[in-house]
């Protein structure tokens, strides 16, 4: 599989999912724009990502809980880069934990522009690209709780919702330009929110780090928490030719977590 005549842009890249996704799909061949806030990491990610294409990879700052910059950072790169992208991969920090009624209208607010309306956005600007160059990818990181919700997620459990049906919508309207739409759904996967859910379980029961993670785990066929290689795997396929009669659907990759099918 190769993307090497692809430009894909991946929000939420210096760390964690949005690190390993950027990483596979350069590995793959493609031209990376990362895009988060911090500049000092961005910088280091995009230096050290694969070129094993010569490609040249760059990045945007920009902070996802302010809309209104990653739309002028976005459209600033689209006047300066004519060629545009191929590939968008939707990826931020998800909402804080806690339970739905303890959430106040500023909560659903914040997550709801962080995720929704980011989303939209950078559909808007790069859709006409895609739909110009007949081949377009966009892929949302979401979570299994769009299929099955997750119990202290509750501001998360709505969003979530939100997006993947904004997705489906989405996916329904560009699919005869040559443009999919898909979601990939998040399992227990090593990363810092990982760790921050475990830590929070922790405070709250104050039982030891390993009778939480036991328990966790037997909730997991596969026996395991995910890696973040294992999702950018899944991301870099529905990225590719491969994938082009796929679109619309959501996709677990979670150890056979989520119980429904």
């Amino acid at each position: 599989m190769t993307l090497s005549s692809y430009r894909a842009l991946v929000g939420g890249s210096t760390q964690g999912i949005g690190r390993a996704i950027a990483e596979a799909l350069a590995e793959a061949g493609a031209v990376v724009t990362l895009i988060a806030r911090n500049e000092a990491a961005l910088r280091a990610v995009a230096a050290a990502l694969p070129t094993p294409a010569g490609q040249v990879h760059d990045f945007l700052v920009a902070d996802f809980t302010q809309p209104s910059q990653v739309a002028a950072a976005v459209s600033g790169y689209l006047g300066a880069h004519s060629a545009g992208f191929h590939i968008l991969v939707n990826n931020t920090g998800g909402p804080p934990a806690g339970p739905l009624l303890d959430a106040t209208p500023a909560d659903f607010e914040r997550a709801f522009a962080q995720h929704v309306i980011c989303n939209q956005l950078l559909a808007q600007a790069l859709v006409p690209g895609m739909a110009a160059a007949g081949y377009g990818r966009i892929i949302n990181i979401i979570s299994t709780s769009v299929k099955a919700p997750l119990p202290g997620l509750g501001v998360s459990n709505t969003i979530r919702g939100a997006v993947a049906n904004w997705a489906k919508t989405l996916a329904n309207e560009v699919a005869s330009q040559g443009i999919t739409v898909n979601n990939v759904l998040p399992g227990a996967t090593v990363t810092q929110r990982h760790e921050s859910l475990i830590e929070k379980k922790i405070a709250e029961t104050g039982q030891p780090r390993e009778q939480v993670e036991a328990a966790m785990l037997r909730q997991i066929p596969a026996h395991r928490f995910g890696q973040a290689s294992e999702l950018a795997a899944a991301v870099a396929f529905l990225a590719s030719p491969a994938a082009g009669y796929i679109t619309g659907t959501n996709l677990p990759v979670d150890g056979g977590r989520t119980s429904s099918l």
